[in-house]
């Protein structure tokens, strides 16, 4: 049996986002920007909501910090001992909506991503002005985990402006309370990282990036020379990056 170059590492959501924030974590030059839409983190936090696998992560194992950027924005406290190969977009959507910081599009803007819910109907939705006006919504649910209050302060609240303009059953509101719990609860999420060994080489570990991607969506043509680039032309793919955060370049997407 030949050796393989990866190992299965088990995290619980809420370890990851603390290496993020710590900066333990970090990204490497071989992936994009935050190009998701809104709708995808929606639909992400729906299908973990449901208890549905959302895919493995591809990390890296690194002894060097050089040339990796941070997830977000902000200083971190340490340099990143992993990296992150695949699953940018599902760290990146998890961390910025659990912290309530704003991500960075690839045209180089900043944006906070609000997404609501409504605990009775157990329904995830882009905030908008509709779930701002609608009171049966959470119209953030970043506050569930960022707002310093517990999660009985946050349903007796909730409950109290729901019933200002609706009646609510016992069985209403006992839903409304399930429903935020497990919310609550999906910080404990189960995850499974493929952790790439820290003695391959990054032609490898850029292999392994594309083959991964053309199995599933493909790579278009931008992003497969980015991708090259990174591992072959570093200072080509920081003169272009600056380029376009000079001219704020609209993203594609």
């Amino acid at each position: 049996m030949s050796k393989t170059i990866f190992k299965r590492v088990e995290y619980d959501l809420s370890d990851l986002i603390k290496d993020i924030r710590l900066g333990k974590i970090g990204l490497p030059d071989i992936q994009r920007p935050f190009v998701w839409k809104n709708v995808k983190v929606r639909d992400l936090f729906d299908s973990m909501y449901r208890g549905y696998p959302i895919g493995y992560l591809l990390l890296w194992e690194n002894g060097s910090s050089e040339g990796h950027r941070q997830i977000g924005i902000g200083e971190k406290q340490v340099a990143p001992n992993l990296v992150v190969v695949d699953g940018q977009q599902r760290l990146t959507s998890l961390y910025a909506v659990f912290h309530g910081t704003e991500v960075v599009r690839a045209n180089y803007s900043q944006e906070r991503i609000r997404i609501a819910f409504n605990p009775l109907e157990q329904k995830f939705e882009v905030a908008s002005a509709a779930t701002r006006q609608d009171r049966a919504f959470i119209p953030d649910i970043s506050d569930l985990w960022g707002s310093g209050r517990g999660i009985i302060d946050f349903y007796n609240r909730h409950v109290e402006a729901l019933r200002k303009t609706r009646d609510l059953s016992e069985e209403d509101a006992k839903t409304i309370e399930n429903s935020l719990s497990r919310l609550h609860t999906l910080s404990s999420f189960p995850l499974t990282a493929l952790q790439l060994s820290a003695d391959i080489s990054e032609e490898d570990v850029a292999e392994v990036f594309v083959r991964i991607n053309s199995q599933g969506k493909s790579l278009n043509q931008a992003d497969f020379i980015l991708t090259l680039m990174s591992v072959f032309w570093d200072d080509g793919r920081r003169l272009l990056e600056a380029f376009c955060r000079e001219a704020r370049v609209p993203s594609a997407d």
